[in-house]
Protein backbone atom coordinates (compact mmCIF):
# COMPACT_ATOMS: atom_id res chain seq x y z
CA UNK A 1 0.00 0.00 0.00
CA UNK A 2 3.25 2.48 0.48
CA UNK A 3 4.71 1.45 -1.71
CA UNK A 4 1.55 2.18 -4.37
CA UNK A 5 1.06 5.97 -2.52
CA UNK A 6 4.91 6.68 -3.35
CA UNK A 7 4.36 5.58 -7.03
CA UNK A 8 1.22 7.95 -6.96
CA UNK A 9 2.78 10.62 -5.01
CA UNK A 10 5.58 10.52 -7.65
CA UNK A 11 3.13 10.46 -10.34
CA UNK A 12 1.64 13.43 -9.30
CA UNK A 13 4.86 15.59 -9.62
CA UNK A 14 6.13 13.90 -12.49
CA UNK A 15 2.24 14.94 -13.90
CA UNK A 16 2.79 18.45 -12.29
CA UNK A 17 6.12 18.64 -14.61
CA UNK A 18 3.94 18.28 -17.95
CA UNK A 19 5.06 14.44 -18.24
CA UNK A 20 2.09 12.30 -20.21
CA UNK A 21 0.86 9.29 -19.48
CA UNK A 22 3.32 7.44 -22.09
CA UNK A 23 6.16 9.43 -19.69
CA UNK A 24 5.57 8.80 -16.43
CA UNK A 25 4.70 4.95 -17.42
CA UNK A 26 8.21 4.71 -18.66
CA UNK A 27 9.77 6.09 -15.54
CA UNK A 28 7.04 4.39 -12.91
CA UNK A 29 6.27 1.12 -14.83
CA UNK A 30 2.87 1.14 -13.75
CA UNK A 31 -0.42 0.57 -15.93
CA UNK A 32 -2.28 3.12 -17.92
CA UNK A 33 -5.58 2.32 -15.95
CA UNK A 34 -3.57 3.29 -12.61
CA UNK A 35 -2.52 6.33 -14.31
CA UNK A 36 -5.76 7.12 -15.63
CA UNK A 37 -7.19 6.66 -11.74
CA UNK A 38 -4.28 8.76 -10.34
CA UNK A 39 -4.15 11.73 -12.62
CA UNK A 40 -8.00 11.85 -13.75
CA UNK A 41 -8.18 15.64 -12.56
CA UNK A 42 -5.05 16.92 -13.46
CA UNK A 43 -5.43 16.99 -17.31
CA UNK A 44 -2.75 18.78 -19.45
CA UNK A 45 -2.88 22.55 -20.95
CA UNK A 46 -4.00 22.55 -24.48
CA UNK A 47 -0.35 24.25 -24.89
CA UNK A 48 1.42 21.19 -23.50
CA UNK A 49 -1.22 18.24 -25.51
CA UNK A 50 0.47 20.35 -28.81
CA UNK A 51 3.50 20.35 -27.73
CA UNK A 52 4.01 16.68 -26.14
CA UNK A 53 1.90 15.89 -30.28
CA UNK A 54 4.74 17.82 -31.98
CA UNK A 55 8.21 16.17 -30.10
CA UNK A 56 6.81 12.70 -30.72
CA UNK A 57 9.51 10.73 -32.42
CA UNK A 58 7.09 9.03 -34.66
CA UNK A 59 5.98 12.37 -35.83
CA UNK A 60 9.47 14.09 -36.32
CA UNK A 61 10.67 11.05 -37.71
CA UNK A 62 7.70 11.72 -40.09
CA UNK A 63 8.42 15.42 -40.75
CA UNK A 64 12.13 14.40 -41.57
CA UNK A 65 10.97 12.25 -44.31
CA UNK A 66 8.46 13.89 -45.81
CA UNK A 67 10.83 17.20 -45.48
CA UNK A 68 13.61 14.63 -47.27
CA UNK A 69 11.67 13.41 -50.04
CA UNK A 70 10.33 17.15 -50.73
CA UNK A 71 14.25 17.94 -50.86
CA UNK A 72 15.03 15.01 -53.31
CA UNK A 73 11.87 16.23 -55.70
CA UNK A 74 13.04 19.69 -55.92
CA UNK A 75 16.69 18.68 -56.66
CA UNK A 76 15.21 16.52 -59.14
CA UNK A 77 13.21 19.26 -60.83
CA UNK A 78 16.42 21.43 -60.67
CA UNK A 79 18.55 18.60 -62.15
CA UNK A 80 16.40 18.14 -64.66
CA UNK A 81 16.04 21.44 -65.93
CA UNK A 82 19.56 21.97 -65.68
CA UNK A 83 20.10 18.91 -67.65
CA UNK A 84 18.25 20.20 -70.41
CA UNK A 85 19.23 23.60 -69.97
CA UNK A 86 22.72 22.82 -70.33
CA UNK A 87 22.46 19.86 -72.87
CA UNK A 88 25.24 17.49 -74.30
CA UNK A 89 29.00 18.75 -73.17
CA UNK A 90 31.50 18.58 -76.45
CA UNK A 91 35.29 18.94 -76.36
CA UNK A 92 35.30 22.77 -76.89
CA UNK A 93 32.98 22.87 -73.37
CA UNK A 94 35.89 20.69 -71.46
CA UNK A 95 38.52 23.06 -73.47
CA UNK A 96 37.28 26.13 -71.58
CA UNK A 97 35.86 24.94 -68.78
CA UNK A 98 39.12 23.52 -67.75
CA UNK A 99 40.54 26.82 -67.48
CA UNK A 100 38.11 27.99 -65.04
CA UNK A 101 38.25 25.14 -62.70
CA UNK A 102 42.25 25.92 -62.93
CA UNK A 103 41.64 29.47 -62.47
CA UNK A 104 39.60 28.52 -59.08
CA UNK A 105 41.54 25.71 -57.93
CA UNK A 106 44.95 25.25 -59.70
CA UNK A 107 48.21 25.74 -58.27
CA UNK A 108 49.64 28.70 -59.78
CA UNK A 109 52.74 29.75 -57.44
CA UNK A 110 55.29 27.27 -58.64
CA UNK A 111 57.35 27.92 -62.03
CA UNK A 112 56.70 25.15 -64.65
CA UNK A 113 54.51 23.47 -62.75
CA UNK A 114 50.65 22.66 -63.00
CA UNK A 115 49.22 21.08 -60.07
CA UNK A 116 45.33 20.75 -58.67
CA UNK A 117 44.43 19.32 -55.37
CA UNK A 118 40.80 18.46 -54.09
CA UNK A 119 39.01 15.62 -51.68
CA UNK A 120 36.70 15.18 -54.54
CA UNK A 121 38.17 12.35 -56.70
CA UNK A 122 35.39 13.59 -59.73
CA UNK A 123 36.91 16.98 -59.83
CA UNK A 124 40.60 15.67 -60.41
CA UNK A 125 39.17 12.80 -62.96
CA UNK A 126 37.69 15.92 -64.91
CA UNK A 127 40.89 17.70 -64.33
CA UNK A 128 42.68 14.91 -65.41
CA UNK A 129 40.61 14.47 -68.75
CA UNK A 130 40.96 18.52 -69.37
CA UNK A 131 45.12 17.81 -69.36
CA UNK A 132 44.55 14.58 -71.95
CA UNK A 133 42.78 17.32 -74.13
CA UNK A 134 45.94 19.35 -73.90
CA UNK A 135 48.08 16.60 -74.73
CA UNK A 136 49.68 15.71 -71.14
CA UNK A 137 49.65 11.86 -71.03
CA UNK A 138 48.27 10.35 -67.87
CA UNK A 139 51.74 8.55 -67.29
CA UNK A 140 53.14 12.08 -66.89
CA UNK A 141 50.86 13.02 -63.40
CA UNK A 142 51.92 12.70 -60.11
CA UNK A 143 49.71 12.18 -57.18
CA UNK A 144 50.62 13.23 -53.99
CA UNK A 145 48.22 12.73 -51.17
CA UNK A 146 47.78 14.42 -47.83
CA UNK A 147 46.86 11.34 -45.87
CA UNK A 148 45.79 11.50 -41.52
CA UNK A 149 47.69 9.62 -39.41
CA UNK A 150 45.02 7.19 -38.16
CA UNK A 151 44.05 6.33 -42.07
CA UNK A 152 45.21 3.08 -44.16
CA UNK A 153 47.59 4.43 -46.13
CA UNK A 154 47.78 1.45 -48.81
CA UNK A 155 43.90 1.37 -48.94
CA UNK A 156 44.16 5.06 -49.53
CA UNK A 157 46.77 4.85 -52.39
CA UNK A 158 44.37 2.09 -53.37
CA UNK A 159 41.14 4.16 -53.74
CA UNK A 160 43.06 7.05 -55.62
CA UNK A 161 44.62 4.35 -57.92
CA UNK A 162 41.19 3.40 -58.86
CA UNK A 163 39.80 6.64 -58.95
CA UNK A 164 42.36 7.78 -61.41
CA UNK A 165 42.78 5.24 -63.64
CA UNK A 166 46.88 5.86 -62.38
CA UNK A 167 49.71 3.51 -61.57
CA UNK A 168 50.90 2.68 -58.66
CA UNK A 169 54.43 4.09 -59.32
CA UNK A 170 52.87 7.35 -60.43
CA UNK A 171 52.01 8.15 -55.99
CA UNK A 172 54.85 10.00 -54.70
CA UNK A 173 55.47 9.67 -50.92
CA UNK A 174 52.42 10.93 -48.96
CA UNK A 175 52.23 13.82 -46.73
CA UNK A 176 50.53 12.29 -43.11
CA UNK A 177 49.29 15.29 -41.05
CA UNK A 178 49.74 14.50 -37.52
CA UNK A 179 46.02 15.35 -36.70
CA UNK A 180 43.45 12.71 -36.67
CA UNK A 181 40.70 12.03 -39.06
CA UNK A 182 38.35 11.19 -36.44
CA UNK A 183 38.84 14.25 -34.93
CA UNK A 184 37.16 16.04 -37.71
CA UNK A 185 33.77 17.29 -37.13
CA UNK A 186 32.61 17.18 -40.23
CA UNK A 187 33.91 14.51 -42.75
CA UNK A 188 32.51 15.11 -46.19
CA UNK A 189 34.95 15.27 -48.51
CA UNK A 190 37.62 14.09 -46.24
CA UNK A 191 36.81 10.54 -46.14
CA UNK A 192 40.12 9.74 -48.04
CA UNK A 193 42.48 12.35 -47.84
CA UNK A 194 43.85 15.00 -50.47
CA UNK A 195 44.98 14.48 -53.66
CA UNK A 196 47.09 16.66 -55.82
CA UNK A 197 47.88 15.68 -59.17
CA UNK A 198 50.91 17.31 -60.39
CA UNK A 199 52.36 17.71 -64.10
CA UNK A 200 56.46 19.58 -64.59
CA UNK A 201 56.40 20.47 -67.66
CA UNK A 202 56.61 24.56 -68.38
CA UNK A 203 55.64 25.37 -71.85
CA UNK A 204 51.93 23.61 -70.79
CA UNK A 205 51.85 25.73 -67.40
CA UNK A 206 52.73 28.51 -69.63
CA UNK A 207 49.80 27.97 -72.05
CA UNK A 208 47.16 27.31 -69.21
CA UNK A 209 48.45 30.15 -68.11
CA UNK A 210 48.48 32.84 -70.76
CA UNK A 211 45.11 30.92 -71.50
CA UNK A 212 43.10 32.28 -68.25
CA UNK A 213 45.06 35.74 -68.83
CA UNK A 214 42.92 36.01 -71.84
CA UNK A 215 39.70 34.76 -70.68
CA UNK A 216 39.99 37.16 -67.45
CA UNK A 217 41.04 40.04 -70.54
CA UNK A 218 37.61 38.88 -72.87
CA UNK A 219 35.49 38.83 -69.28
CA UNK A 220 36.58 41.62 -67.08
CA UNK A 221 37.97 44.10 -70.21
CA UNK A 222 41.28 44.19 -68.11
CA UNK A 223 43.10 41.06 -67.85
CA UNK A 224 46.01 43.32 -65.59
CA UNK A 225 43.92 44.09 -62.73
CA UNK A 226 43.74 40.50 -61.56
CA UNK A 227 46.07 38.26 -64.60
CA UNK A 228 47.64 35.28 -63.11
CA UNK A 229 51.53 35.71 -62.49
CA UNK A 230 53.46 34.49 -65.77
CA UNK A 231 55.74 31.96 -65.75
CA UNK A 232 59.42 32.22 -66.86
Amino acid sequence: MKRRTNEKNIALTLRAQGMSYSQIKAQLNVSKSSLSEWLCDYPLSTERIKELRDWNPRRIEKFINTMRNKRELKNLAAFEKAKKDIGSLNKRDLFIGGFFLYWAEGGKTRKGSLSLGNTDPSMLQVFIKWLTLLGISKKELKIKLHLYKDMNIENEISFWQKSLGVRRVQFKKPYIKDSLLTGITYKNGFGHGTCNVVVDRTEPARYILMGMRYIIEVLTGDGRKIAPVAQR
